[in-house]
């Protein structure tokens, strides 16, 4: 029986390149959803992210019944999750940009906006940056070493080091992914991230964590 992989649409994310990355990665059945019941069934969940960490947190609960559907289907039903750019960052217990804003709290930790250490430094971080899993990989080698598309200025400072699971350099340190448990988030773009970002797309369709 052809799995289920329900992506998310609560009006934050690049929902059409996405579906077509994971479509090209190998997905069979990708089904783009505003519906907590087709999340509660579903067998694996995507949660995109594009804007403001506040925006795209107000945009997932004003969704009905939709946060109860993804925590009871991950934490209790063990579906794998990703969540990718703020859909990574809402794993986050808090977001400080335009204000504090309450995360999921999948994995503790805050969202706050990348320090300029000199003048060269950008933000935001835009562009190709290498993607270095750490010696803990939580992600069970979901996550390797390559190249990958990022775009962002805030960036998530995850507390207990080890939910880790990849780091890239932009004037110093920041978090590229995160996992514990059957979740994973990247903070770069897959679906941007050509060949890199394919292939770590069909090792999660095949991840069984």
């Amino acid at each position: 029986m052809t799995e289920v992989l329900a992506l998310i649409d609560y009006g934050a994310g690049n929902l059409h390149s996405v579906a077509n990355a994971l479509r090209a990665a190998g997905a069979e059945n990708v089904t783009v959803t505003d519906d907590a019941d087709v999340v509660r069934a579903a067998d694996r969940i995507v949660l995109p992210g594009v804007g403001s960490y506040r925006a795209c947190a107000q945009g997932l609960r004003a969704l009905p019944h939709m946060i109860e559907a993804m925590t009871e289907r991950v934490h209790v039903g063990g579906a794998p999750f990703l969540g990718i750019c703020v859909g990574m960052q809402l794993l986050a217990t808090r977001g400080l940009e335009h204000g504090e804003t309450e995360g999921l709290d999948w994995i503790a930790g805050e969202v706050r906006l990348i320090e300029r250490t000199d003048r060269a430094i950008k933000v935001p971080h835009m562009g190709w940056n290498i993607v270095s899993p750490g010696l803990h990989d939580p992600s069970a080698g979901l996550i390797e070493l390559g190249e990958a598309y990022f775009l962002h200025s805030y960036h998530f400072a995850v507390e207990d080091g080890r939910a880790i699971a990849a780091m890239t350099d932009h004037g110093g340190g920041l978090v590229a992914a995160v996992a514990k448990d059957n979740v994973v988030g990247v903070q770069f773009h897959p679906e941007k991230s050509q060949a890199y970002g394919l292939s770590l797309l069909s090792r999660f369709l095949e991840w069984k964590p």
